[in-house]
């Protein structure tokens, strides 16, 4: 699990979960502060991943945080907090868009939607403004990059084909080589050239909304002053 920062008083570094949960039932300032820098990134990321921006997923961390506080007295030890904290989280973030009347779309039924069914931001066209212009010139760079490093026999065909697109026909006549030949060389280039990217959004995924600093510091801060407001903290 990535975390977002330490875990705030030195002294409840050690303490589980559960001794945590139970110290900030009693008002425990710094206990709860410690739950929150050891699952404040899970609870913003998994914010961030349905609401439309980082901002509405701060919006609803907090409140998720304010909102697991007065119930903490709920929870049971027997399951994970972290797994509690995340249902908190799912159900303010999805409250808050049927309050606003965003379409919301099951993860299941997203996944085997037919083709026309795609949201409209995946398909829109690309020349929406100077930001996704931006966006499109460091995909690009990132495609460059990776096709350049393909084997000489791959990337001519590569290049050719799908970038020039020309036909089977007309690469095989230009390069000396059987059709036959520019067909496999093409396929094993998209390969090579899938899994090469597939490897950068693995390494890239941990990096996804950026959690730590500021950020984790800006909703710790806010969710204590509203706790203190309303009695939750009696000592820091």
């Amino acid at each position: 699990m990535h975390r977002a920062r330490d875990e705030g008083t030195p002294r409840y570094t050690n303490a589980t979960d559960a001794d945590l949960a139970g110290r900030a039932v009693q008002g425990d300032g710094a206990a709860f502060e410690a739950i929150m820098r050891r699952h404040n990134q899970l609870l913003f990321r998994t914010a961030r991943g349905i609401v439309h921006s980082d901002a509405q997923a701060e919006d609803v961390a907090q409140e998720a945080w304010l909102r697991a506080w007065r119930n903490l007295a709920g929870f049971r030890a027997e399951s994970r907090l972290s797994t509690w904290l995340v249902r908190i989280v799912v159900n303010e973030a999805l409250g808050r868009m049927r309050r606003k009347g965003a379409q919301i779309i099951p993860l299941e039924a997203a996944m085997v939607s037919p083709g026309n069914d795609t949201p409209p931001a995946f398909t829109d066209a690309a020349d929406r403004g100077p930001a996704q212009s931006a966006e499109r010139a460091q995909v690009r760079a990132l495609l460059e990059a990776r096709i350049a490093l393909l084997p000489g026999t791959f990337r001519s065909v590569f290049m050719l084909r799908a970038v020039e697109e020309m036909s089977v026909d007309e690469v095989a006549d230009i390069l000396d080589i059987p059709a036959s030949t520019v067909r496999t060389r093409y396929f094993r280039a998209r390969a090579l050239l899938r899994e090469s990217l597939e490897k950068e959004i693995d390494t890239a995924m941990g990096d996804v909304f950026s959690f730590a600093g500021q950020r984790c510091d800006r909703i710790v801060a806010r969710v204590m002053a509203c706790a203190r407001a309303e009695g939750l903290c009696t000592t820091d």
